[in-house]
């Protein structure tokens, strides 16, 4: 391999370990990250009449980011701190019916619906099979009391990319709630066919934690119930007259209470940074990587359990090395200085943007090593 560097542009904003592999638990965050955060608690420390308005800037400014990222505008973007207040948002806001849901999907979505089907509201419907159009379109023949699909945009698990556009068409006029924390800003997906995009920016948008956002098509907006509405959602929010006030005419109705501008402000400068590299370009780049690091895998006979075709898959490579425990697979990983993620029956690599070739050829040692072991 010729070339070891991190995407040009992009991976000299960051300073992670060359072996670090573990974007899908999270992404550590880039320079640019770490000189807005300080910027803003720096100005925090030296507050007068005009900090905190000052520092509130970083809200518009992250939302306006997110809606260019998402194909949409400002309007429809709420900011949250973390993918599962937008799924429980999404889940108290569905008045009633089925809600059909991967039973293999992170329980980050599967536990609003659990909860709203306790108070008879949504009920969940397990499908027990991976979300491709043609599943889904199987469990939803015969049936019409199916109001929503809720499904993650990429399992974290393999790494497997749902066909979005696809499902939207089998789906029809039914709700179409996606978690996007595994493919966010890293695949180029067609999020305008979802009604609801909610993802955390801890992962691979690398903004560190309690950052977040929830995109609401215009259906969102117009049948789900703004239930978990706080003060920060509503009309006239700064007229304080004792009396309930019209929720928000826009997605800021998904408002709780203010956020930090502090990660607001963090939460802009990972976005606009990922907006001037540009998503296909940081999706190229690691869709090399991922190739490089089956075929690191496969030479010292380990099982890719992820998808190996390139448009069923995004960052993730999900593999076992029969024979070899798991831990002790990472165990030989870690000597070699690379940061996996360590399952009971796998190891899971996940590559983004600033991941060189240096890193596959230490996961190339550290496989050998383990399998040499046996």
């Amino acid at each position: 391999m010729t070339d070891t560097a991190g995407l040009p542009g992009y991976g000299e904003h960051f300073s992670e370990p060359e072996g670090y592999l573990d974007f899908a638990r999270y992404g550590p965050p880039s320079r640019d990250v770490l000189d807005a955060t300080a910027a803003a608690l720096a100005a925090s420390a030296r507050a007068d009449h005009t900090t905190v308005n000052d520092l509130m800037r970083a809200e518009p400014r992250a939302r306006a980011a997110a809606a260019r990222l998402a194909g949409t505008d400002a309007a429809h973007i709420a900011l949250l701190p973390n993918t599962s207040t937008g799924l429980f948002h999404a889940a108290f806001g569905i008045p009633a019916g089925v809600v059909l849901v991967p039973s293999a999907d992170f329980p980050a979505n599967h536990y609003p619906w659990r909860r709203t089907a306790a108070l008879g509201r949504a009920e969940p419907r397990w499908l027990d099979a991976r979300p491709t159009p043609e599943a889904v379109r199987d469990a939803l023949t015969g049936t019409d009391d199916v109001v929503a699909v809720s499904l993650s945009a990429v399992d974290f698990r393999t790494g497997y990319r749902a066909d979005l556009a696809a499902i939207r068409e089998v789906i029809g006029d039914r709700l179409l709630v996606v978690d996007a924390m595994q493919g966010f800003g890293v695949a180029d997906l067609p999020w305008e066919a979802a009604d609801v995009v909610v993802a955390g920016g801890q992962k691979w948008l690398r903004a560190g934690w309690a950052t977040g956002f929830a995109a609401l098509s215009d259906r969102a907006l117009e049948r789900l119930e703004p239930t978990l509405t706080g003060w920060t959602g509503i009309e006239d929010v700064a007229v304080f007259d004792d009396i309930e006030h019209p929720v928000a005419p826009d997605a800021l109705r998904w408002s709780i209470t203010n956020l930090s501008p502090v990660t607001a402000a963090a939460f802009a400068a990972a976005l606009e940074l990922v907006e001037r590299v540009t998503v296909p370009a940081i999706a190229a780049h690691v869709a090399t990587r991922v190739d490089e690091l089956i075929d690191a895998v496969r030479a010292h006979g380990g099982e890719i359990l992820s998808p190996t075709a390139p448009h069923e898959r995004a960052g993730i490579v999900s593999f076992r090395l029969p024979g070899t425990d798991p831990a002790r697979v990472a165990e030989a990983l870690h000597a070699h200085g690379v940061t996996p993620s360590v399952r009971a029956d796998s190891v899971r690599l996940s590559a983004h943007a600033s991941t060189t070739a240096g890193a596959v050829e230490r996961v190339r040692a550290g496989i050998k090593t383990a399998g040499d072991s046996r």
